[in-house]
């Protein structure tokens, strides 16, 4: 295993000196040493990074994609019809989930098996990272892109050593309004305590779906129900999902509970939702400012207005809640007067220290929650 110090410093060594990209928890050591003491651009989705990449190459930079191959597919555009056409190669460091062989997420099963395949068809030099071998394959990167060709540097789990964030894993005590970790901003609460508060108040027959990471988690922990939809990959597209669903079921109240990373990344979705503006849809962004289940690193929602660009794409109402019991109540008054309505609740990073996993599949909650709707007037 490599430490994050020696790799940053191997490709520095080497004339790379800007880095930007999408978090990676396979990647949580290399991001966090690049934000201390690189330059590090923090990007909403891994196709953003790529295109950021291709601006600092044309100014003189050399610099490094960051993502992780679940996210590979938003930046097949731009890789082939942005830095193919203008001959701007990149470096991609993509850390490899789903590695045949090696347990993990349901979410990243097709693509760990595919994602060396689909970045050799995109035209892209393709080497699979090994600390024993490191001059060698920093050799081989500096003649591919020496001869105009990008460059996938996969990295299989374990194989570069996390740094950890200090304090954004720990759960939270919460008494009442607390300040934020992460921006010098009042908080409602914790995610649980908003799940929990969200549980409560949601009006009969409704269907709730929850982002990609540990909102659907704490959910999940919080209570499994039938009614429950908890998105596992995928990120960002869960107002997309919850529009499907609200037009296709229109009497069914619609609970869609979004993250601040998750939001940015596919943002131009909620322009679909305004525009369909379905009554019985809360939209909920839980804001904590930070990717939780990545290791902590800052989004950059601090200079994000949610309630103004929810109100500019179409939301009749759209507010920030200052506490949980505002939080509920708002919740209640949507239930009797239904209308689109985006709710913006900032909360405390951090999750429990023991937060599990949902012990069933995701075939399975969707076979039970379509069940579930077939039931629902």
């Amino acid at each position: 295993m490599l430490s994050a110090h020696a790799f940053c410093q191997a490709l520095a060594g080497r004339g790379f000196d800007c880095y930007t990209g999408v978090p990676c928890s396979f990647l949580t050591g290399v991001i966090n040493v690049a934000m201390a003491d690189y330059t590090y651009i923090n990007a909403t989705n891994e196709g953003d990074a790529v295109a950021i990449a291709v601006g600092a190459a044309l100014a003189g930079k050399r610099p490094v994609v960051l993502m992780q191959n679940s996210g590979l597919g938003n930046a097949v555009s731009p890789i082939t019809s942005l830095t193919h056409p203008f001959a701007v190669p990149v470096l991609t460091v993509i850390s490899w989930r789903g590695q045949p062989g090696i347990q993990d997420e349901p979410q990243h099963e097709l693509m760990g098996a595919i994602t060396p395949d689909m970045t050799r068809l995109m035209g892209m030099e393709t080497i699979i990272f090994s600390a024993s071998d490191l001059a060698t394959q920093l050799d081989a990167i500096d003649a591919a892109l020496g001869r105009g060709q990008s460059v996938a540097w996969v990295i299989p789990k374990g194989e570069i050593e996390p740094v950890k964030t200090p304090g954004r894993s720990q759960p939270v005590p919460h008494t009442g309004p607390i300040h934020s970790q992460s921006a010098s901003r009042v908080v409602v609460g914790t995610r649980t305590e908003a799940l929990q508060t969200i549980v409560a108040a949601q009006p009969p027959h409704s269907a709730v779906l929850a982002t990609t990471g540990k909102t659907g988690r704490e959910l999940f922990t919080v209570g499994d129900r039938d009614n429950q939809v908890y998105q596992v990959g995928s990120m960002g597209c869960v107002p997309s999902l919850g529009l499907g669903l609200a037009l296709a079921k229109p009497t069914c109240p619609v609970m869609v509970i979004d993250g601040d990373g998750a939001a940015l990344m596919r943002l131009g979705s909620w322009a679909s939702v305004g525009y369909y503006k379905p009554k019985r849809f809360m939209h909920i962004v839980l804001d904590n400012g930070v990717h939780d289940s990545t290791g902590g690193q800052d989004t950059v929602a601090a200079s994000v207005d949610f309630v103004a660009c929810a109100r500019a794409m179409g939301y009749p109402v759209s507010r920030t809640v200052a506490s949980l019991d505002a939080l509920a109540n708002q919740i209640q008054q949507w239930s009797a007067e239904p209308q689109l309505t985006l709710l913006h609740v900032p909360i405390a990073p951090g999750s429990p220290a023991t937060l599990g996993r949902p012990t069933c599949t995701p075939a399975a909650v969707a076979a039970r929650f379509k069940q579930y709707l077939g039931g629902v007037a």
